[in-house]
């Protein structure tokens, strides 16, 4: 995960919501966006995310 840019990461997070895949999936994508410190909350309300 660490080959991915933040965008794509956050990206990944938001559609896998979106498509309600696996729980485990979604804490292995948010345990990398915890470690690099980003906010989600900038990526949703900004519309950062694509």
């Amino acid at each position: 995960m660490r080959l991915m840019s933040n965008e794509i990461l956050i990206e990944s997070y938001f559609k896998a919501l979106h498509l309600e895949l696996e729980q485990e999936f979604l804490d292995l994508l948010l345990e990398e966006i915890k470690r690099r410190q980003l906010n989600l909350d900038y990526y949703h309300d900004g519309a950062q995310v694509s």
